[in-house]
């Protein structure tokens, strides 16, 4: 089942983390496992669609291209596998530490098949090994935030991996956001994937050193004996258990809180595929975007994690979840003001800032709240449903992006279509805004409650 929110609107006890704790070599692993989730990401997202206007691929075809990466918003359906099944060749590492390395040796190999293939070969090949890339990447995403979940000894410590994760992650995320971009104005895009596909080695060194959480085998080790996978009973324990029991424990409030981790990174998901061509077509060069993503961009992201790890302990989840979301707003409309005011480097570089800080903030906090709802023996599953919730709309919106700007521009010129399209993505993230409030409001309106029936039984 899955652990419930705490009572007093998901605050947790603050606490502080030395940086010795950062050395350890269970942190340590964690921080070069979260590099490796995150390389993979924009390869096949936002600078993929760079690469792509950089060949003069239309806006439509960049968006339709993007949806290879709903097979990060399904990979609930394949999880149960991870929780209960070894991988017979990597069975010696564990079950986690397994299906880790097979991952990132998929993902590293069809990284470099796309920079060896290029766009000379057709789209539909390209587009066909940056899915191959998606699908094993988010294998490897299961595994990591199971390992992560389950290595972790108390909530202390989750918090310290959440944090090391985070970071390393969203370092991966201004290597492929940014760093990239310098690289491949030098060596060009297809020596850039097939460097950045090398780099994946990173992720298989550490999952070599890294440990089995023993704790959480045993406990689905057991659970593969009473009710093996292949058995009635064991499947639908793997498959359908943890829906059962998210709906048990939270009952009708369950779809309000799904609904709300749905509608919460639209936002972000739906600017990216435009994002890039964007600036490309602003007439911004790789290696302004790169240097600007690299140095203002790098302290802001950074800023934003520690912002948003420190609310959500002194505030609690939901107080976190809700400035985040206004903040991560505010940032991606703010980039219309490109458009409408005019493309200066100091002006770019200030809501570059301000999207790195909103996005950081709010990735953290919604890592932070779903974590806390998973529990030992269905975590790469319970995990998995609440990451492809929080995926799956905005990456099916995303697809149209492309022919919206360009449906846009008809009538309103390509580049203050571009400052509309920016607009409507922020105004996209007032929903769950709104819902995480009234959840807010809920828990809260509950506390009182709960005290009251203590003090009458006592």
């Amino acid at each position: 089942m899955f652990r419930e929110a705490p009572v007093d609107n998901g605050r947790v006890s603050p606490h502080k983390h030395r940086m010795s704790e950062y050395l350890r070599p269970k942190t340590l692993a964690m921080l070069l496992l979260g590099f490796s989730s995150g390389l993979p990401f924009l390869m096949v997202g936002n600078t993929f669609g760079y690469w792509l206007r950089d060949e003069h691929t239309s806006l439509t075809a960049i968006g339709f291209l993007s949806w290879v990466c709903i097979a990060y918003s399904l990979k609930f359906l394949w999880a149960p596998v991870m929780d209960r099944v070894d991988l017979p060749l990597f069975r010696r590492l564990g079950r986690r530490r397994g299906w880790m390395m097979f991952s990132q040796v998929i993902v590293g190999v069809a990284l470099c098949a796309m920079g060896g293939t290029g766009t000379k070969a057709g789209l539909g090949r390209l587009g066909a090994l940056a899915l191959v890339v998606a699908f094993a990447s988010s294998t490897q995403d299961i595994v990591v935030d199971a390992w992560r979940i389950e290595s972790a000894d108390d909530g202390e410590e989750q918090g310290l991996l959440a944090s090391a994760y985070q970071f390393s992650y969203r370092l991966a995320i201004l290597a492929t956001d940014s760093l990239i971009l310098i690289l491949a104005a030098t060596v060009g895009w297809r020596m850039s994937y097939g460097i950045y596909g090398a780099c994946m080695g990173i992720g298989v060194i550490a999952t070599w050193f890294a440990t089995e959480p023993e704790r959480a085998d045993a406990v689905m080790d057991e659970k593969q004996r009473e009710a093996p996978i292949w058995t009635w009973r064991g499947f639908f324990d793997a498959v359908v258990g943890p829906f059962i029991a998210f709906f048990r424990a939270h009952g009708w409030l369950a779809l309000v809180m799904l609904a709300a981790i749905s509608l919460y990174r639209v936002p972000d998901f739906v600017m990216g595929p435009m994002s890039n061509p964007y600036y490309h077509d602003l007439g911004l060069s790789k290696a302004t975007v790169g240097a600007v993503r690299g140095s203002i961009g790098l302290v802001a992201t950074f800023a934003g994690i520690a912002a948003g790890g420190f609310c959500s302990l002194k505030l609690g989840y939901m107080r976190a979840l809700i400035i985040g979301g206004v903040l991560q707003s505010i940032a991606i409309a703010a980039y219309a003001t490109l458009a409408f005011a005019g493309a200066t480097i100091p002006l770019f570089a200030l809501i570059m800032a301000g999207d790195n800080f909103g996005i950081s903030f709010a990735g953290v906090a919604l890592v932070a709240y779903m974590s806390s709802l998973t529990n030992i023996g269905y975590t790469a599953t319970q995990y998995a449903l609440l990451s492809s919730t929080y995926a799956w709309l905005g990456k099916i919106l995303k697809g149209f992006s492309g022919a919206e700007v360009e449906s846009l521009s008809a009538t309103h010129g390509l580049i203050h279509a571009y400052g509309i399209f920016f607009i409507v993505c922020g105004l996209t993230g007032v929903p769950a805004v709104l819902l995480f409030a009234a959840l807010d409001y809920w828990h809260r309106r509950k506390q009182p409650v709960a005290a009251m029936g203590l003090q009458s039984n006592s």
